[in-house]
């Protein structure tokens, strides 16, 4: 599994000949952010859940950020940001607010809390299309970000948990097959 997802891992050579990156060199290059282990693996997975629902084009800047900061394997990091995307962040978004007014105890229709389409810019104008928009956003505001923090931890956790179990998994049957190796030199000829 590590070797095959090396070929795809810059080396520190790549970086540290990289002049966009020379800055942030003796950062960049520490093992912890480059070694695969399930550890690494795990964390690496959680903060790239995690940052994956942060609003706009930041959450591989926030992938690598908290990478750094908890000492977890970056690439892996950025890449679980991807399963946001066009398709996916809307549905993602409704189920975050479905969970924040759950949180905040807004059942019904009458708590006015529903989620509303942005409004359309129309005959009004700039400045009554932006003021549309504002009292949408605060509309949304409070649910909308509460879900999101909690969308975003369940499924840090669910990612950490899952990435743990199927490494599990890896490890004991590679176990196995060196055991059954070892007892039966012949059959892995």
């Amino acid at each position: 599994m590590r070797r095959h997802l090396r070929k795809f891992l810059p080396d520190h050579d790549a970086i540290r000949n990289s002049r966009w990156l020379a800055p942030f060199e003796s950062t960049l290059l520490h093992p912890r952010l480059w070694h695969l282990n399930r550890h690494s693996a795990a964390g690496a997975v959680a903060v790239g859940m995690f940052c994956g629902l942060i609003p706009g084009p930041f959450q591989m800047l926030g992938a690598a950020i908290c990478a750094v900061i908890f000492k977890v394997n970056l690439p892996l990091a950025l890449f679980s940001t991807l399963y946001t995307n066009p398709v996916t962040i809307v549905p993602l978004y409704v189920v975050a607010f479905a969970i924040g007014k759950f949180a905040l105890g807004l059942f019904g229709w009458a708590d006015g809390a529903m989620f509303v389409t942005p409004p359309e810019y129309g005959d009004a104008g700039l400045i009554a299309w932006v003021e549309d928009l504002g009292d949408w956003v605060l509309h949304l505001g409070k649910p909308l970000m509460v879900g999101l923090v909690l969308l975003a931890s369940l499924l840090a956790i669910a990612g950490y948990l899952a990435t743990r179990f199927a490494y599990r998994i890896y490890l004991v049957r590679a176990w196995r097959h060196r055991a059954a190796r070892r007892h039966h030199p012949k059959d892995s000829a």
